[in-house]
């Protein structure tokens, strides 16, 4: 995968959701769920996601709060791996809306 450069990054960080925030050589996001059950549920179906796709998410999770940090680590910096991960796991999210 390619590092992407700035103009890049700011073009692809457009088309993921606004909540999604660049911090370095991350995007970031944090979630609040009900209750730790569905915030575990949560990270179970990214989990499955990110296996799939061979990428994996830094995050951390406390009660019913979700942290997820992207980047590509094999690239020092974001590649299009990332965001697409990122509207992945904004498609998770709109099922755990829902309930």
């Amino acid at each position: 995968m390619t590092k992407l450069n700035k103009q890049e990054i700011q073009a692809r960080i457009s088309k993921v959701d606004s909540v999604w925030i660049l911090k370095g050589k991350f995007i970031h996001r944090d979630f609040i769920f009900k209750d730790f059950i569905q915030a575990f549920s949560f990270m179970t179906s990214v989990a499955l996601i990110a296996e799939k796709s061979d990428h994996h998410p830094n995050w951390k999770n406390a009660y019913n709060k979700v942290n997820i940090a992207l980047s590509t680590h094999n690239a020092d910096g974001l590649t299009d791996k990332d965001f697409e991960l990122a509207r992945e796991i904004d498609q998770v999210l709109k099922k755990y809306a829902q309930h």
